[in-house]
């Protein structure tokens, strides 16, 4: 029976999401409320990006002050214990 309503729920959730996206995108009032929505989905995608490249920022020093800090303690590991290999690199 827990299948049954998940299924359910799946199909009407997609019925949902198909129908806006019908509207938005096969209709006239649709087509002119994503002309004045995209220029503010632009502009939140920017502020994602700038967002993300302050975080690298931040995580570049940490990562930078940690290392000075193990050279000064003289616990400096080889490498990173997470990226076991010389070659893999961080994915961020």
């Amino acid at each position: 029976m827990r299948d049954n309503s998940q299924a359910a729920l799946a199909t009407i959730a997609g019925a949902v999401i198909g129908g806006f996206a019908g509207y938005l995108f096969f209709t006239e009032r649709g087509r002119e409320w994503r002309r004045q929505f995209e220029p503010a989905l632009d502009d939140w995608a920017r502020e994602l990006n700038s967002s993300r490249l302050a975080i690298e920022k931040a995580a570049g020093v940490a990562r930078e002050s940690w290392r000075l800090l193990n050279d000064a303690a003289g616990t400096r590991q080889a490498h990173d214990a997470r990226y076991p290999s010389v070659n893999q690199t961080s994915p961020f």
